[in-house]
């Protein structure tokens, strides 16, 4: 991919890096917002950070601002909340618009969509307000989905509040711990295999799908210290698997991406079953990270596709979910 020319880089207008913001991911997107502001501004682009949590949205419109890079993770960056405000004020944004975005951070919502479209996701249990279910129904998720398994908060990423239980004995305390980061409770099927993820960049029929990251993380402890904060992690891209299987992958991340809505670009998460080599979906990131250990930059090499190139590639996609209905009878 050619690097920008300065014509180019000043056809953006104003930009703003909206990073931070007030999710448990906060840390990260501080990360990633400012990888990306970098980026933006070596390519000669008139870039600025901007952090939600410190000012308002609307001082967007009242400094002139024409594009919005949202480098933000979590509630209130990634949930269709900080879309549908730059929809209202009409500043072209980076990534999936409000359905999308809104759809894809509720991973019990995205699950059923993808079931009901015959894409594999693993078996799953969700679990009322704030995990206060009886002890019944925490004997019965050991019968219902076999030990291990996954407990989680659905609207939350980066693996925060995310347990694996090994013994029927931990689901209580799994629960609390989920439960104090989201409404409801979201234990899943454990997928004993590899662990992948495969980036997609476009819209529509445009889309295509980045090369397959391998994940190998010591014990399977792929978390939030692991992910961002150590490299004791290795990351094979390319992935290693046949040439036929990595392709049928990379088929079902773009059904997924484009059965969700999703545009400009995203990232799945997936586990390959070892007996079978079954792949199955588990999420579908709408502002993937963008930091020194980010999957997304790492796909994107392997594909030739600098860091800084693909920065400049996501801004220039920059758009509002009212271009696409422009011309349409009212």
């Amino acid at each position: 991919m050619s690097t920008a020319t300065p014509l180019q880089a000043s056809a953006m207008g104003k930009v703003a890096v909206l990073m931070g913001g007030s999710s448990a991911e906060r840390e990260i997107s501080l990360l990633s917002g400012q990888g990306v502001l970098a980026a933006l501004q070596s390519r000669g682009v008139d870039a600025h950070a901007f952090d939600p949590q410190q000012r308002s949205l609307w001082e967007l419109k009242e400094q002139g601002f024409s594009r919005c890079f949202i480098a933000l993770h979590g509630r209130h960056g990634e949930d269709g909340t900080v879309q549908g405000a730059l929809e209202l004020m009409g500043i072209a944004y980076t990534g999936s618009g409000v359905m999308a975005s809104s759809i894809a951070v509720d991973k019990v919502m995205t699950k059923r969509i993808w079931l009901a479209q015959g894409l594999a996701t693993p078996a799953y249990r969700v679990l009322g307000p704030q995990g206060q279910s009886d002890a019944q129904q925490l004997l019965d998720l050991a019968s219902a989905l076999g030990l291990p398994f996954i407990v989680k908060p659905p609207h939350e990423g980066s693996s925060i509040g995310v347990s694996k239980v090994q013994d029927a004995a931990q689901t209580q305390d799994a629960v609390r711990l989920a439960a104090r980061y989201d409404r409801d409770v979201l234990c899943e099927e454990f997928i004993i295999g590899q662990e992948l993820t495969c980036a997609v960049i476009g819209s529509g029929a445009d889309a295509r799908a980045l090369p397959i990251v391998r994940i190998e993380a010591p014990q399977g402890a792929y978390d939030y210290q692991n992910k961002y904060f150590t490299d004791v992690v290795r990351y094979h891209c390319p992935s290693g698997l046949p040439a036929l299987q990595e392709q049928s992958i990379q088929a079902m991340v773009l059904a997924a991406y484009r059965t969700l809505g999703c545009r400009g670009w995203g990232r799945a998460d997936l586990m390959l079953r070892a007996h079978d080599g079954q792949a199955f979906l588990l999420e579908m990131n709408t502002s993937p990270g963008m930091t020194s250990h980010s999957l997304v930059p790492m796909s994107a090499r392997a594909a030739g596709i600098s860091y800084e190139d693909l920065c400049l590639q996501l801004l220039a996609s920059a758009a509002l979910d009212a271009d696409s209905t422009k011309g349409q009878a009212a």
